[in-house]
């Protein structure tokens, strides 16, 4: 495409700072991008933009800017989603290398705006904390204190503070007066690094709790730097609460929620601007995923509270939506919202709701665009093939999924980089083409069938599908075709990273409000 339609850095500063809706999506893989990337830059690689890019990014006519470093990769990702009905696609001059010397600020690590938001807040409201020697000197001393995880339960299980509970931050102001009862207990909030202990401390503070409230200084990682053990596969949940206690904290979360200028909707004002077309409305069901499985509002999207807050970026993917929030018990939604009108989003709770209108059941399901067709085979055909010569299986899974388990013989790749991963692997009589379920697969598929003349064919249920059926398995990085770019290693995750990569994330997030203050985009408003 000749003369491809641009935006500069100075026409999406213009934009954030008019607080108009724009998406800014880097189009690489996660680790490239979670090396530098503008501060409300979102992140949709192009192996999977046509299967997130329409919950992320709903209203076809959004003002969207592509860019990457030179790769390539934007042009192709602007091809596709005007196939796919956008109609306001344009490049970011110069690409990331643009940006960079027109002088914007570029960012580390992923959900950026958050950690930089957390980071504020703390400096703004001095919110409480312990050092990891003063916390476990009291859980020595066996003294009043209980230890709240404020991460999801499953980051909690892989390590944790020993005695610690799991209460995902949204869950906090709602569940905290029967886990701490008595007003005297010393409540600990941790995560794994900073953000969501500060967030979770500061909800407490703000909703007005009695007890005294402390974020663990620099969560498990301030824990493994002092040289103290965290416990593995701990399994200590939130209970259920009393009529009397969601009531009381429903009236607390309320009263936070109208302090930050949140917005009140009935489910006819949701109509309303749903209704509006100029506008891009997000709405999230900020309850646990397994209450939202049992019962939920049709058409709302399961978005825990606080992995919400945590992540905003990956699911609100255009700056200057509305966001409106629900759940059944007034707490959840109102402490998650009073955190996103103070980052600065437009943001509305939906009030009202009876038992009756959560109607639908199960997950959430993505929109997606019309599938390619594809020659689909069975379980037991390719467990015939791979008895030959001949057959070459690319599995596009994650690579984390990929090494934890996956058919015996396959070869990782990454759909964006298929001209590169077939260099890698050996001449093929036929593709077979799996993912966890064959939905990326089936994309894949059309990619692979236009550059070669080869039969393709896509594993019908995908490994999912192999597994079913009770068929060996392998595990490891066996056979990597291209690199593992799809995700970044965060130094805050897993128990064996280096203490210099932890001290420096440390580091890294101390050093954001500065370069907030240079960006001079965000505008944060903290309470």
């Amino acid at each position: 495409m000749s003369n491809p339609v641009t935006r500069s850095l100075h026409d999406i500063r213009r934009a954030l700072l008019a607080r108009e809706e724009l998406a800014l999506i880097d189009v690489r893989e996660e680790d490239p991008y979670a090396q530098e990337h503008p501060l409300f830059a979102v992140n949709i690689p192009l192996s999977k933009l046509e299967i997130e890019v329409y919950a992320r990014v709903p209203r076809r006519d959004t003002a969207v800017t592509l860019y990457d470093d030179g790769e390539g990769l934007a042009a192709t990702a602007a091809e596709r989603l005007r196939a796919l009905g956008y109609t306001n696609v344009a490049l970011l001059e110069g690409g990331l290398a643009g940006w960079r010397a027109a002088g914007g600020e570029l960012f580390r690590d992923v959900n950026v705006p958050s950690k930089a938001f957390g980071e504020l807040v703390e400096s703004v409201r001095h919110t409480p904390s312990l050092a990891a020697e003063q916390v476990q000197a009291l859980l020595d001393a066996k003294a009043n204190v209980v230890v709240l995880d404020a991460r999801r339960f499953d980051e909690y299980q892989t390590m944790s503070i020993p005695g610690g509970i799991s209460v995902p931050g949204a869950e906090l102001v709602l569940r905290v007066a029967e886990l701490a009862p008595d007003p005297a207990t010393q409540v600990i909030v941790n995560c794994a690094g900073r953000t969501r202990s500060i967030i979770g401390t500061q909800s407490l503070v703000n909703a007005g709790i009695p007890n005294p409230v402390a974020a663990l200084r620099n969560g498990t990682i301030g824990w493994t730097l002092a040289g103290q053990q965290l416990a593995h596969g701990q399994e200590r949940r939130f209970t259920e609460v009393s009529a009397g206690t969601r009531s009381h904290a429903g009236q607390q979360a309320r009263a936070v929620a109208d302090r930050a200028g949140v917005l009140r909707l009935t489910t006819v004002g949701l109509a309303d601007w749903q209704a509006d077309s100029t506008r891009t409305t997000y709405l999230f069901d900020v309850r646990t995923p397994e209450e939202y499985t049992a019962a939920h509002l049709p058409g709302s999207r399961s978005v825990p509270g606080g992995q919400l807050v945590q992540e905003t970026d990956h699911v609100a993917s255009v700056r200057g939506a509305r966001i409106v929030l629900l759940d059944n018990d007034g707490v959840r939604a109102n402490m998650s919202a009073s955190w996103l009108a103070q980052m600065g989003w437009e943001v509305a709770v939906l009030d009202g709701l009876a038992e009756a209108d959560f109607s639908a059941q199960g997950e959430w399901q993505p929109p997606l665009p019309g599938l390619p067709t594809a020659s689909e085979i069975g379980v037991a055909q390719l467990a015939d093939w791979l008895q030959e010569d001949g057959t070459v299986l690319l599995d596009f899974t994650t690579s984390a999924n990929y090494v934890k388990r996956h058919i015996p013989g396959a070869h990782w790749a990454i759909r964006a980089q298929l001209a590169e991963a077939l260099e890698h692997v050996p001449q093929a009589q036929r593709y077979v083409l799996t993912c966890g379920s064959s939905l990326l697969a089936r994309f894949a598929a059309h990619d692979l069938q236009a550059l070669t003349r080869t039969p393709v064919y896509v594993l019908e249920g995908g490994t999912a599908q192999w597994i079913a059926a009770g068929q060996p398995l392998e595990t490891g990085e066996t056979r990597l075709a291209v690199p593992r770019s799809d995700r970044y290693r965060r130094p805050y995750e897993g128990t064996d990273n280096p203490r210099e990569a932890m001290q420096g994330y440390l580091d890294w997030e101390f050093g954001l409000i500065a370069q907030l203050e240079r960006d001079g985009t965000h505008g944060f408003k903290v309470l």
